[in-house]
């Protein structure tokens, strides 16, 4: 099978799911349930927006750190600013 004709699973749970109130997770969580995505086959892991804030950033870089299979992501808007904070760190 090429990649053409698989179907990619892009999830979202770690960012989309912080957006309900009271729904935060912890750091220790985010890696939790991004251990248990890796272990299931989840192509993409989106573990935040990076920068929104100092937790974030650290949330989706110790998530991109323990992946065996999946792709880390970190939802981000392109401009200037954020390229120079992302580049730097």
């Amino acid at each position: 099978m090429n990649d053409k004709d698989k179907v990619f699973i892009f999830d979202t749970t770690m960012r989309d799911g912080e957006q309900s109130p009271g729904a935060s997770m912890s750091l220790e969580e985010k890696i939790q349930i991004a251990r248990v995505f890796d272990e299931l086959g989840v192509d993409i892991i989106e573990a935040g927006f990076p920068i929104a804030s100092p937790g974030d950033f650290e949330a989706v870089s110790e998530v991109s750190k323990i992946l065996k299979n999946s792709i880390p992501a970190g939802f981000q808007e392109l401009v200037k600013k954020i390229l120079t904070h992302v580049m730097k760190h």
